[in-house]
């Protein structure tokens, strides 16, 4: 459920602009992001949806302008910030040389915690992310759809406030992408965490989030959409969300038609 207050949003960015050498990669972009929403920045390659995502990571800081993440720059203040945020990324990033209950253990052993609540919250979040069965197997043993749910498992042990999603879904199959968006939403909403996704995928946003921001190269937001379950359940209704969203991207078909259609 999203959660809408009238304090200071979890998530601000107010016109900020981001260069790479003399290439302007964000321009003036303006967002507010509230506490509990799942958000999805979405648009074609090259609209600067993961320079985004390093601003609000942290990773990268902005040229001018603003970017705070519950109440701090992250990029300058990154500490306040440490064991409040997670990512997962669109490959797993699992080390094979562990089994998966210890790659799910590998956040909470890096925040110090006592080996005992580190095995307990690893095997919690398996079960969660319905695994169990599964904690004593390699990488090499479970499919892509399974190392994915380790690595979401992984991110959400530590318990973040805010979760970071790369094109986490974009490597799987239709099918298993559909079943594990679905899944992780349902979790993130069940114990109220903030998401913030990257995905070039329509469908994925509009099978999970709250909010769409459409992003346009330079990055900056050229649509946005709030979506609730009952608008979800009304098949014309994400049709015409669907058609507005593809017109809003542009640029090359390819790169978003639905899945279904690239199968055929």
């Amino acid at each position: 459920m999203t959660t809408q207050t009238n304090s200071a949003p979890f998530i601000e960015v107010r016109n900020a602009y981001k260069r790479f050498g003399d290439y302007l990669v964000v321009e003036n972009l303006s967002m507010r992001i509230e506490r509990g929403e799942i958000v999805a920045l979405l648009g074609r390659t090259g609209a600067g949806k993961s320079t985004v995502m390093s601003m609000l990571m942290g990773t990268i800081g902005c040229d001018s302008g603003e970017v705070r993440v519950a109440g701090v720059d992250p990029s300058v203040d990154f500490q306040a910030l440490r064991g409040k945020m997670a990512v997962a990324f669109q490959t797993d990033r699992l080390l094979p040389w562990r089994t998966a209950v210890e790659n799910v253990e590998l956040g909470l052993q890096i925040l110090n915690r006592p080996k005992k609540e580190t095995r307990e919250a690893a095997l919690k979040w398996l079960e969660r992310v319905k695994l169990k069965g599964a904690e004593n197997k390699y990488v090499h043993e479970l499919s892509g759809g399974m190392r994915q749910r380790v690595s979401l498992a992984r991110a959400l042990a530590v318990d973040p406030e805010l979760v970071f999603l790369d094109e986490v879904f974009s490597q799987l199959d239709h099918v298993t992408s559909q079943v594990l968006r679905k899944d992780f939403a349902q979790i993130v909403r069940d114990v109220g965490k903030t998401c913030v996704f990257v995905t070039h995928r329509i469908e994925d946003a509009l099978d999970i989030a709250d909010r769409v921001f459409v992003l346009a190269p330079p990055a900056q937001v050229c649509l946005e959409i709030r979506i609730d379950k009952n608008m979800r359940k009304d098949t014309g209704v994400l049709a015409q969300l669907h058609d507005q969203i593809e017109r809003a991207i542009g640029g090359d078909e390819s790169e978003h038609v639905s899945p279904m259609t690239q199968e055929l």
